[in-house]
């Protein structure tokens, strides 16, 4: 039986932020059964994610972003509108699609924020790693 593959998306927005989800997630499931995929922001998650998953290749795909209130339009509906359109996209194709995307309600770019938020994003991902293969199994035993 072949190991079963895994994409990554993340945003590029506060990737000193987003990358520590990857570095997590690496911790749970080995790097060599990883693709990683970046884009600009965390809106363009929800095509790729897409895109990935009707190529058949993903047993699940995790997206990681960190969308915070930039003072120019709402960051809730951006947020929203991301996880609807990555769960949309898990049940369009049959192939999770785990969110790692965060909207805190109060960021600010100090060394403190940046610190507690790299902290967090270590602990999602290793979240959305046991998840990942969790639900790998799962299928993989209704499928038996």
């Amino acid at each position: 039986m072949t190991a079963a593959r895994y994409a990554f998306i993340k945003a590029n927005w506060h990737s000193e932020i987003v990358d520590q989800a990857l570095e997590g997630f690496r911790q749970i499931v080995p790097a060599a059964d990883i693709d990683v995929f970046d884009v600009p922001g965390a809106f363009e998650m929800p095509l790729l994610a897409q895109d990935l998953a009707r190529t058949g290749r993903y047993a699940a795909i995790a997206a990681a972003a960190l969308v915070v209130d930039g003072g120019i339009y709402r960051h809730d509906f951006v947020a929203q509108a991301v996880v609807d359109g990555l769960m949309r996209a898990g049940l369009e194709t049959g192939v999770p699609v785990l969110s790692v995307s965060l909207t805190p309600h109060h960021f600010q770019e100090t060394d403190h924020h940046i610190g507690i938020f790299k902290a967090h994003f270590v602990e999602k991902g290793r979240e959305a790693g046991r998840a990942a293969l969790a639900i790998t199994r799962t299928r993989a035993a209704i499928a038996a």
